[in-house]
Parts: C-alpha cells; structure tokens; sequence
C-alpha cells in the first residue's frame, strides 16, 4: 500500500510539475495574437489604401486596359539596339578626337623650332594671379571665369583653354614654350568641337614634353606645399594611346653598393615604372646580388596583370627590399629573356612589345654573350638600363646594352630625377607606332574625375584618347611622339543613351571591358564611407565577376569580354536599401559587343513582369493638359527629350520640352516612345490629385496629421507628391529628394519603393522604416502597393503608390490593437502589457518596426531576440541568404612584422603548428557554448592596441526573408533551466509579423544573431582549391587573429597567378625595321670601341647569314 501511495504521489508531482510548463508553453493563446493581427492589419491596410488612392489607380488602369497593348521584351533586339546607340554616341567623341589629332599635326608640320622663342601662355596655376604690386604675374594675366552648369557650376572659360605645367619642370623651358606656341591651334578646334556636341566636358592635348593644355580653361590649385603632381604622361589614357601592350620584367640590383639612398631611387624608379603599366600590360619584377629573389616569390617564373591590385602589392614588396653581396648581372639577365620567351609562349600576356628595365648603379662589362644567345639579331626585347647615382663609370655599359637592344639609356643621380627620366622608355616604345602612322584609337575603364563633383560625389569617367605623331619627313625614323590627345565621357552620359522604362523594375544595363572591367554597373561601388567619402584604391578594376558573383563559372562574362552576342540565364540575390535587404530574383542577361569601341553590352531583365512592357494610346493634347498639372514630376535623370544637344535648349524641363516638341520644334530630339507613354500615364494617374486634395480638406480626416504625404509613380518616371500637412511640419523631409537617391528615379533604378511593392502580392501593401545613412531617421513609416496592368501572373506592372505615416501614429495603431481580445466579460487574459511577455512588429527582413523599448525601433530582430531569431531560421519561417561583396574595405590591425620574412623564419613551423592547436581547441570550446566568454574578453583586449587601416577585403555577410507561405508559427525553445514560449503570426495583406515571447523565461545565453559582415579568411584545400571557411570558424579566426599565415600566403600566390579570360587589344605594334635605334639616350658618348661593336651588332642584325 505504501508503495502504491508513493507512486501516487510522485505521479502527482510529475504532474503538477509538466502542468507548469505546458502552461508557460500555451500561455499566449494563438488565437488571440491572431485577433490582434487581423484587427491591426485591416485597420492599417483601411489607412494605407484610403490615403494612397491605390484601388482608385487601380481601377483607373482597368479602365483602360482595353486600350492598351502589352508585349514580351525580345532581348537580343533591345540590347542590339541599345549597343548601336551607344556606338553612335562614342563615334560623336571619336571624331571630336580626330579633328583635334588632324589639327595638331598640322600645326606641329607647320611650326619651326626655336630656341630662343619668348611666349606669354595662360598658365593654369598662374592666370588671374597677382604680385605684390597688384600687378598680373608672368604667365598669368586675366582669364575670364565663369560659372557652367554644364561642368557642374565650376567657373570655366569656353573660349580658352589653360595649360598645366608639372611643379617639377621649367614654365619657359625652350621645348615647352615652343610645344606651347604650337598646340594654340587647338583652341579654335576645342570650342567647334563643343557647338557640335555639347554634351562634350574636357577636351586636353597632353603633350610628350609634359605640359597639359585643357578646354574649357579652368585655374588649378596647387596643394598646400604649392606642389601639383599632375603629370599627364602618368595617366593611362596616356599611356594607352602612346604605346601598345608590353610584357616587362623588371630587374633591380640589391648588391652591397646599392645601400642607402641608392636603394631608395631604385624603389622610386620602378614604382614609377609601374605607374606607367595598365591593365593591358604584365610585369614581373627581380632583384638579383649573387642570386635571384623574385620580390613576390611565389611569382618565379611567370608574369602578372598590371592592374591596381597587382602594382599596390609589388610596391609593399619593394620596402622589404635590402643591399648586401655582389650583383651578377648576366644571371638575372638570361632569368629574365627565359622568362620573357616562356611566358609568351603562353599566350597568356600581351604577346605584343617585350621589355627588361635594368635599375642598377652599374655594369662591369656588357654581357654581348647573353643579348647574342636571347636577342639577337631580332632584338625583340627592348633593355631600358637606368644607371643610379652620380657615378658614371659603368655608363658606356649600360648605355653599349640600351643601343644594341632597341632600348634607351637614363641616369638618375637624384630622387627628383626619376620621373622625367623614366617617361623617356615611352616614347621609344611609341616609335613602331608612330612611323607606321597608326593612329590607334583606345578607351580606358571607368575611373573617377575629382573635378566634377555633384551631390553623390565625384564623378565616374572613361576617356577616349589618340596619339599625335610629328609628321615631318626628317624625322619619320625617329618615330617621334608629339603627344596624346583625349576627352573624358561621363559614365553618366552613357547611361542616357539607356531607356531605363524599356528594361523595367529591376532591369539594368552594364558594359564591360576587354578585360572584364566593369565600365558602368548599377553595383559599381567606387567609394566607401569614413568620415567622409574616399575613393576604394581598386575601384577602376573592378571584375563582372565580383558583382555579378552567382555566376560561378563566370560564363556570363566570358562570354562578353570575347565580344560574343547571346543570352544567359541565373538566379541572382540583389540587394537593396543599402545592403540590408535581398531580392531573389531571376535573371534573363542578353549582350553585345559595341562596335568601334573595347566594351561589350549587357542587358539584364527580371523574369515575370519584368519580361513584358506595355503601350497606351491617347491624345496628345489631353496628356499634356495633365502632365502640367503642378504635382506632376518627371525623373530627373531621363531623357525625355535631348534638351543638351543645342545651347537654346539648356534651360528648358522635360516637361517644357515635351510641350516644345509637340509644338513642332525641328531641332528638339525626344524619345517619342517615351514621351507617348508618359502622356498616357498623366491622363490615368491624373484622377488621384482631385482625390488626394478632397482628403488634405476634409478636416474630419487625418485629424491627427499621421499621415503626411501620399505618392505615387509610373513605370515611364513620372510622380505625383501630395502633402497632407505643411512641407515644414513633415518628420521625414528627405523623402522623395535627391538627398536620398535610392528612393527617387534615377538612370539606373527606380524607387526602392517601388522596387519592394512589385514583388509583394498583388493588393497587398510593403512596409518599412527608411534607412537614412545621413540622420539614422527611424521616425515615419513608409508603405507601398504595386499596381499592376491585368490579372494575369505576368502582368506588367504599371506604377505603385504609397503613403508615409508618422512612426508613433502607426505604433499606436498597434498597441491599440493588441489590446483587444475575444473575452464576453472584457478582461483579456493576455495582453501586451503584461511583464510576462514580450510584443513585436517586424517586417519580412527582421527588422523591428514597434517594439516596447523604442531604441530597438529599426534594429534587426535577432540582435533583441538571437534565441528566437535562430529557431525561426531552423524552423523555416525565416530564411537565411548568405551574401558576398568582394570589394569590400576592411579595418585591420597594421602589423609590423614582415609576413614574407616571418615564412622564411626557422621557428615558422612550430608557431604554425602552435596556432592551429589553438583554433581547434577555440573549436573545442565553442562547441561547450563558451564562445560569448572568450570572444568578449579578446575582442576587449584586441581594441586596446595597435593601430588600424583600411584594406581591400572580401566580405560574407547574411540577410533574412520570410517564407511566403508560413502565415502562423508556434514555437518553444529549450533554454538552460527553462522552455522559451513564442508565437509568430503574419499581418494580413502585408510583409508584417507580430512576435509575441514569454519573458518568463531567460534565454540569453543564446547571443544574438546580427547581420554583421565577415572577412572570408580563404584557406587551400588538399586538391589546391581554393575555399573559404564557414562563417562561425571565420569569426574565431577574426577575433583571435588566427590568420593561418602559411595558407592564407599560398591562398595570395594562387590568387595573384590565377588569370581571368581577357582580350587582348586588336592592334599591336612593338617594332618597325625603319626605326633608328641609335636614338638610345643619355649624355653619355658610347667610346669608338663600344661603338664599333655597337654597329657591328646592327649590321648582323639587318644582314643576318
């Protein structure tokens, strides 16, 4: 019996005990979570709808539906289309930069040299300057300046140009002042060239003697040491157009004799020789005593792309660099002619021009024996020697090798000396070209112009530019360069020549070049933020492949850098409101090549409504009556009509232009498509400004103010703003401005909100809190509605509309509604208000849009509630989407220790074996849930010291989407001594969801769950490939500097030699049999024996047996 009552009783307590926690389990009622979300969503629906207008538009719409024809985008046509555009648009430069080339060697053919010429010039540094006296200073006088909306409003002067000369040379040197007197010519050819395109900016000459002679003139500013380090021979349009595609290998003598400042010239002069290389050029660099030491090791026996990425690295390893032994100079020369042959055997490089640079302080003898068995007597390595230092005992060498290998000979004696002197192996380069009289067009990638900056910035560019060549018979064996001559084209000049209606919501243009580099990109990121905005040091070298990352086997872009025309299909992860927020789409990608030019074109188009356009028929003068009315606004940054092509037109809107052009202007072009549907869309949308003005005065309406504007746009451009309070009473007064340009149209996307509503369900609205960079403004809350053309699935959509409310006034609406509950008596069981949990509102990425603490407004759910942000993800209501941005900028600690040095280290490999004990044992730990623990207090110790920088970096970082179909969830989580209740219930027609949690239970060993992003240490795997490690082990890595420095530096080494599918350029010309390869430099005279023998090699090389 006692037996049986001790059975009872713990069968009772066992009982009474899951009794307890089913209640803290099925404490809040899904029913009643469910009532409070039915009753918020048709209340802020009723408001959403009511003051947006949506069912008015949309009924609007249906009434014309039989009036309108709809039709599938063909791609391949409408990127032929958009191709040939652009290649008349880029044929416009093109000629422009041919009349200036035609000009220029007329007047160089027509001009004597003179030594003693005395010529005042409007120098740019100078002009508008005065003296003491209040007199012009020499070479400055009045230049008249003024404002130009054109260039930006700087003060410019359309009837001049300026020239710039760099700070290190002479203003008056004889060759400068006569290059000077000559290019004048090219004034009259600048200012045609602007009346016949105005959309022209810059138009420059930038001459082989240095100086920089530039249209519209504008006064330049010196720096605050009075230093302009402008040289135009360093740029690469320059230096595209001068030369054509080399292969150089570049060897440095680090003997004994070398110490001190030597080393230091030599570091200068072969950071000046790689500023000189593009992205069409490969390079490697040696330095030699009694051995070889490839300054990037893992580089031995191959070349390298110069792009900026390769050159920054190559110049951190020339600090490293150090003087000791003797230099034997004839093993780093055949080193170098091996290399040079084997590699382009390849194919791989330029297989064009080829090159050794020689930076030593000296030669013992000439090392015929080596030129005989590597380069003669083709001589197709040119050797460029640059003698360091005062000393010029070993210059008859040096100079005897220049000669005899089509190259040329410099010596630089101070730090001052190096850039002049080493410019000097461009114009030998040049020479093949110049006597063959090819004028070789080229287009650089796009780069940033400081220049012209606007509200977002600077401004992106590409140039086009041409050599000018001296034309005069007695000096055609000489090749002489005279220059290059070039225009800039604002990216955002190609973007007009896209229709961005023709491509729809999330469709987009880009162009690429030769080499992969993306020219313009809607996800072309070229500055980064940091107390101000900073140009990213790779931004000019930006891969498709690194935007367009889902495309794994990078077929896309292949297929596109070989100029092929097709289409191709991925789905894709498009991020919007700046980075926070992913669209999964599906992308349909056509392309082409535009002819004349590098760049190929591409064409993306968003399957589904993306895939289709339509076309309304009215009037003509019932859609300009309603296109005038007051709240109309067209995009900015489309061209509804070429209001730049003819000065009378500069000043007129888009709207005053379409009305001109309906009036018969003969000189106004438009888009008449365009314009068509943009009339269309006026008359439809017309109704809601009667409608929305009927609301503002009503005065029983919206008598709390919380709503405060309503808006709407179309798929031509066009808005319509009402506001229902006054301009200086709204919360939010960005909204809908160019201050926050990813809510407005512009030429490559349309409103974010827009963007949001079309992949929303049809009739249902999009709510979110604005993400303001600039104020952080979490203050309103916007909501938005597609409207779409039919009832059919692939429907276009037509416009969307939406309204902004006042954050309190919709945190009220919901509080209100969590108050209610289904009770007879009134008195709710569960209310928001209780201690005892925990209430919500988030929208379909997490993010928290009411929530009792207020600072947690705007903030990512799973920083507030990382236990039940993670079983949401598992349990599928939340999904997670892994992103990458692999042009990053990352901060870093600076490290002093030299990693290259610390490989070589006898004691590396036990260190190395010490740290991955350590991580495997962090591993060990984190899988006991001590990871909070240890990363806090190494996180704190990691910020006490060490200075930081930023550096390029790849980045993984997360979003979060909900599942569609999962309207309810109920959910319990198993905290240490406890179970976590949750209930998770989506708002009806909306992305919302109210999440309610039991506080009763303390889950915070869980940590948060955040959206921060992480470097992706990459490692080798046993097969050599490269991967990347998972997201938890590359935190550990991160906190506790676990680099894993042996993998991470063979990780470098693949990556540096790993070499993307590129195409060359279409001409090359890296020698001609008429070229005088005596002209080989330096003031050094060869001695009668070095010049016999000099001859002696000429003549075997022209009567070879």
């Amino acid at each position: 019996m006692k037996c049986v009552l001790y059975c009872v009783f713990f069968l009772h307590l066992w009982i009474t005990h899951n009794s307890s926690v089913c209640a803290s389990h099925q404490g809040i009622p899904l029913s009643v979570v469910k009532l409070w979300a039915s009753a918020f969503g048709g209340e802020i629906k009723s408001i959403a709808a009511k003051y947006s207008g949506s069912q008015l538009l949309q009924k609007k719409y249906k009434e014309f539906e039989q009036s309108v024809s709809v039709e599938e985008i063909d791609g391949i046509k409408l990127v032929k289309r958009l191709a040939k555009k652009m290649e008349q648009m880029f044929h416009k430069k093109a000629e422009a930069i041919k009349r200036l080339v035609e000009a220029a060697e007329e007047a160089h053919l027509n001009h004597e040299e003179d030594p003693d010429l005395q010529y005042e010039y409007f120098n740019a540094v100078l002009i508008n300057e005065m003296d003491e006296e209040g007199k012009s200073v020499e070479l400055g006088g009045e230049f008249i300046l003024q404002p130009n909306e054109h260039f930006n409003n700087l003060s410019v002067n359309l009837s001049l140009s300026v020239v710039q000369v760099p700070t290190n040379m002479y203003n008056k040197d004889a060759a400068i002042v006569n290059g000077v007197y000559w290019s004048e010519a090219l004034n009259k050819v600048f200012v045609d060239n602007f009346n016949r395109d105005p959309s022209l900016i810059w138009q420059y000459f930038g001459s082989a003697k240095g100086f920089f002679r530039q249209y519209p003139g504008i006064k330049w500013t010196p720096d605050e040491h009075g230093v302009l380090e402008f040289d135009c021979r360093n740029r690469k349009w320059y230096i595209q157009a001068a030369t054509s595609p080399k292969d150089v290998v570049i060897l440095v003598d680090v003997s004994g004799s070398m110490k001190g400042l030597r080393l230091t010239i030599a570091r200068q002069t072969v950071s000046s020789i790689l500023d000189t290389l593009g992205d069409d050029d490969f390079f490697n660099i040696i330095a030699y005593n009694e051995e070889l030491h490839y300054v990037e090791p893992c580089l031995n026996g191959t070349l390298v792309q110069a792009d900026i990425t390769n050159k920054n690295h190559f110049r951190q390893r020339l600090d490293k660099l150090f003087a000791k032994g003797i230099g034997m100079l004839d093993m780093a020369l055949t080193e170098a002619f091996e290399l040079l042959s084997n590699f382009n055997q390849t194919g791989r490089g330029s297989v064009c021009s080829q090159a050794i640079m020689l930076v030593t302080d000296g030669a013992v003898k000439t090392y015929d024996a080596v030129f005989a068995m590597y380069n003669w007597p083709d001589r197709k390595v040119r050797v460029f020697p640059y003698l360091i230092g005062r000393e010029s005992a070993f210059a008859d060498n040096l100079k005897w090798m220049a000669c005899a290998n089509k190259g040329y000979f410099t010596q630089i004696s101070t730090l001052a000396d190096v850039q002049e002197n080493v410019m000097e192996y461009l114009h030998v380069l040049s020479r093949p070209k110049v006597i063959d009289r090819e004028h070789d067009m080229v287009w650089t990638e796009a780069y940033v112009d400081n220049t012209l900056e606007d509200s977002q910035g600077p401004v992106l560019m590409t140039t086009v530019a041409m050599p000018v060549f001296s034309t005069k018979n007695e000096t055609r064996n000489k090749g002489i360069l005279l220059g290059v001559v070039g225009t800039d084209v604002p990216v955002s000049e190609i973007l007009k020549a896209i229709p961005k209606y023709k491509l729809g919501i999330h469709g987009y243009a880009f162009a690429i070049t030769n080499n992969g580099y993306i020219l313009t990109h809607p996800d072309l990121q070229p500055l980064y933020e940091e107390g101000k905005k900073r140009r990213k040091s790779s931004y000019s070298s930006v891969d498709l492949s690194e935007v367009e990352w889902e495309d794994k086997e990078d077929e896309l872009r292949n297929a596109m850098v070989n100029r092929q025309t097709g289409s191709f299909s991925m789905r894709v992860k498009k991020t919007v409101d700046k980075g926070k927020r992913v669209l999964v789409l599906h992308n349909d990608y056509y392309y082409t090549d535009i002819k004349g030019t590098p760049f190929s074109l591409g064409v993306a188009l968003s399957r589904g409504h993306g895939k289709y356009l339509f076309r309304g028929n009215i009037s003509v003068e019932e859609g300009l009556h309603d296109l005038e009315h007051p709240d109309v606004v067209l995009a900015d940054e489309w061209t509804y009509c070429n209001t730049e092509e003819h000065p009378e037109h500069h000043f007129l809107s888009q709207i005053d232009a379409i009305k001109l052009y309906f009036n018969g202007e003969p000189h106004l072009k438009c888009d008449k498509d365009l314009i068509q549907e943009v009339l269309f869309d006026a008359v439809v949308t017309a109704p809601l400004e009667a409608y929305w003005t009927s609301l503002a005065l009503n005065k029983s309406e919206n008598s709390d103010k919380g709503v405060e504007i309503a808006y709407l746009g179309t798929r031509t451009g066009l808005s319509r703003i009402n506001l229902f309070v006054m301009p200086d009473q709204l919360t939010n007064q960005d909204f809908l401005t160019a201050e926050d340009k990813e809510v407005v149209f512009s030429a490559d996307h349309f409103p974010l909100w827009y963007k949001r509503a079309a992949e929303q369900v049809p009739g249902t609205f999009i709510y979110s809190l604005p993400f303001n960079t600039a104020s952080e403004n979490k203050s309103v809350v916007l909501a938005s509605s597609a409207i779409h053309l039919l009832d059919e699935r692939e429907s276009p959509i037509a416009a969307a509309v939406g309204i902004q409310m006042k954050l309190e006034f919709f945190q009220r609406k919901f509080w209100t509604a969590s108050r209610q509950c289904a009770a007879l008596d009134g008195k709710c069981s569960i209310s928001c208000d209780n201690d005892d949990i925990s209430c919500y509102l988030i929208d379909n990425n997490g993010f928290i849009i009411v929530a009792e603490d207020l600072s947690l407004t705007g903030v990512f759910f799973g920083e507030a509630e990382g236990a039940v942000m993670s079983k949401l993800v598992s349990m599928g209501s939340f999904k997670r989407v892994n992103l990458y941005d692999y042009r990053a900028i990352c901060r870093v600690y600076a490290q002093t220790s030299d990693t290259a040095h610390t490989l070589l280290h006898p004691y590396f490999a036990l260190f190395a074996a010490i740290r991955w004990l350590l991580t495997e044992f962090v591993i060990f730990l984190v899988e006991f849930n001590l990871y909070s623990w240890w990363y806090s207090d190494l996180t704190i110790k990691a910020q006490r010291g060490g200075k930081t920088m930023l550096v390029p970096c790849d980045t993984e970082y997360p979003a979060f989407v909900s599942e569609r179909t999962i309207k309810e969830t109920v959910g319990n989580i198993d905290c240490e001594s406890c179970v976590k209740s949750f209930v998770i219930q989506q708002i009806p027609s909306s992305n919302l969801f109210m999440v309610v949690i039991d506080n009763t239970c303390d889950c915070s060993d869980f940590g948060p769950v955040t959206m921060d992003p992480i470097e992706i240490m990459y490692i080798l795997n046993k097969k050599g490939v490269t991967v990347f490690l998972d997201v938890f082990t590359t935190v550990l890595c991160h906190v506790f500097s676990l680099n894993f420095i042996a993998h991470n530096e063979s990780l470098k080494c693949e990556r540096l030699k790993f070499q993307k599918d590129r195409r060359r350029p279409d001409t090359c010309h890296p020698f001609h049999h008429e070229e005088n390869s005596m002209e080989c430099g330096g003031s050094v005279s060869l001695t009668p024996s070095l010049t016999a023998t000099v001859l002696v090699v000429l003549i075997v090389t022209i009567f070879p047996r």
